[in-house]
């Protein structure tokens, strides 16, 4: 099978970057078990893996901000997926901002530099 040439770490997961298909924006990362993985090919949609819920996790699932699949690639190592991805709703970042890369170092402080589109509470109907 094709996911027998990846590398799966010792939890048996693979990081998985998201990026916007169109203009290559780093969206996020997120894990990916076997399932996650297979599920993602079949169902046209990401699917990961939450370690901290221990359970799959279907991207939009609570928000609504669904992955749509463009392309899966694997990387020289076979130990990182990049998935080119349609971002529905234009929010990756369950803090309501486009990427979850909205911090940017400047001297010793981490800075938010990219704004909140939608209050998280109006999202997820509480603070996340």
């Amino acid at each position: 099978m094709w996911q027998d040439d990846i590398r799966w770490n010792e939890q048996g997961l693979i990081p998985a970057i998201a990026q916007d298909a169109e203009s290559g924006e780093i969206l996020m990362l997120a894990w990916m078990n076997h399932e996650a993985l297979t599920l993602t090919a079949q169902e046209g949609r990401a699917v990961y893996w939450s370690r901290s819920r221990k359970r799959l996790w279907y991207k939009g699932e609570e928000s609504g901000h669904v992955q749509r699949i463009k392309e899966i690639r694997l990387d020289c190592d076979n130990d990182v997926l990049l998935l080119r991805v349609e971002q529905l709703g234009d929010i990756a970042c369950h803090t309501g901002r486009r990427s979850c890369f909205y911090q940017r170092l400047e001297g010793q402080t981490w800075i938010a530099v990219d704004p909140v589109i939608k209050d998280p509470a109006t999202i997820y109907g509480k603070s996340k």
